[in-house]
């Protein structure tokens, strides 16, 4: 008797079976993608209801705000994502030697006080020494930090030839006396000086100028200002009479505002230029004290828009008083390194003109819409931590971004 043996199925049939199976699990899988996402466009919790305008709503378009519980978000930073690494990593490396030589009765180590326009020099001083950046080990250090302070000299009375020389009598003992400089030939060196006799003071020394690091306050491109090696610190009006402004839209009813003395080309112009125009608020000299108390500050909450003219030099305290008071500062100075420019978006938060703008000044500031102002301010209120001096020192504030822009500079550095 044969034995039958079972047939064994075609390889056309094993083929066959095996797309059928696939085709059932592509289309299941398609099925329960599709379930998912119409459930997931259909969820409460993904949903927002946007009010329907009655005839009396005045709509408002609000900028998009994407934070993070840093408060760096993408509206006022170039590179949000890469300040945000760079900062974290600056807090746990960063290291600063300050020479420990200088009498601190004179003119080093000390600035001369905390307050007025030029309190930026003080306090950077103080929080650095409140700082964790600071060692005492040299050989760990990223940048050696020169601590003269040119505003006390100022204070002395000293005259600017005196100046010339005592800094570079200080300066040129340091190098004789510490190794640290001729490692770089001073390129991981840093002095600071907010008051505008710095520029004069640091004039005798050539190589300090063309090498260290300069975190001055008027940062001029005109005037040897070198932004890709120098810092523009922020020269702020220290302490603020009033508290903050912001989220006040609604009672900013003025156009544009200034006053002050007429101690530059632009604030001569724009005095002459506008100073009986009946939008923009323009006085030809300093609010007079007698008119009532903080009678200045308080103009700055009922501005749009707050003109900074350079004085003196191209920078002013202005401009950071109108950032504190919520009102958005018109940049009017030619060849200015604005203070952190590689770091903030200063078209999100302020208008930047050129001193040829003056003429047109009230058109250019009309032809804002109020969306965009109201984006404008929204930013600037974002800023405001940034040009606040404390002591100590907190997060994000002034003397941290200062830091930082050191911190970066420090990167360029040849060894």
């Amino acid at each position: 008797m044969l034995a039958v043996k079972p047939q064994q199925p075609s390889s056309s049939a094993a083929v066959c079976s095996l797309q059928a199976s696939l085709l059932t699990l592509a289309i299941l899988t398609l099925v329960s993608f599709t379930y998912l996402s119409l459930k997931s466009l259909h969820s409460p919790s993904l949903q927002t209801s946007t009010p329907t305008p009655t005839a009396h709503t005045v709509q408002v378009s609000q900028p998009q705000v994407r934070s993070d519980d840093d408060g760096v978000d993408d509206d006022v930073y170039h590179l949000p994502k890469m300040f945000k690494l760079n900062y974290e990593e600056m807090e746990s490396r960063f290291k600063v030697y300050i020479y420990p030589d200088g009498d601190p009765n004179t003119y080093y180590q000390t600035p001369r006080k905390l307050t007025g326009k030029y309190a930026s020099e003080g306090y950077f001083f103080q929080n650095l020494r409140e700082s964790k950046f600071v060692t005492d080990d040299p050989d760990q250090a990223d940048l050696f930090f020169i601590p003269i302070s040119c505003h006390k000299m100022r204070g002395k009375g000293i005259s600017y030839e005196n100046m010339t020389v005592i800094v570079q009598n200080y300066v040129e003992s340091l190098l004789s006396k510490y190794p640290y400089w001729n490692g770089t030939l001073g390129a991981d060196h840093f002095f600071v000086t907010c008051h505008d006799v710095g520029v004069r003071a640091t004039e005798g020394l050539p190589f300090l100028v063309k090498n260290s690091i300069r975190v001055v306050c008027s940062p001029s491109y005109d005037v040897g200002f070198i932004p890709h090696k120098d810092v523009a610190l922020p020269q702020v009006l220290q302490p603020f009479a009033l508290p903050a402004g912001g989220n006040d839209v609604e009672n900013r009813t003025t156009l544009g505002f200034w006053a002050g003395h007429r101690n530059s080309k632009i604030r001569v112009i724009l005095a002459r230029v506008w100073e009986n125009d009946t939008e923009l608020d323009i006085s030809n000299n300093r609010i007079n004290r007698a008119t009532g108390h903080l009678v200045y500050q308080k103009r700055f909450y009922r501005t749009k828009f707050c003109i900074c003219p350079g004085g003196s030099q191209v920078n002013s305290a202005r401009i950071a008083d109108s950032i504190h008071y919520g009102c958005i500062p018109v940049i009017l100075s030619n060849y200015y390194d604005l203070p952190f420019n590689d770091i903030l978006n200063w078209h999100k938060f302020s208008v930047i003109l050129k001193e040829k703008d003056v003429y047109q000044l009230k058109q250019i500031l009309k032809n804002k819409t109020q969306e965009e102002f109201v984006e404008l301010h929204h930013n600037l209120v974002k800023v405001q931590k940034h040009f606040q001096w404390n002591s100590p020192p907190i997060k994000h504030d002034a003397f941290h971004m200062v830091m930082y822009e050191l911190w970066l500079r420090h990167h360029v550095i040849k060894y």
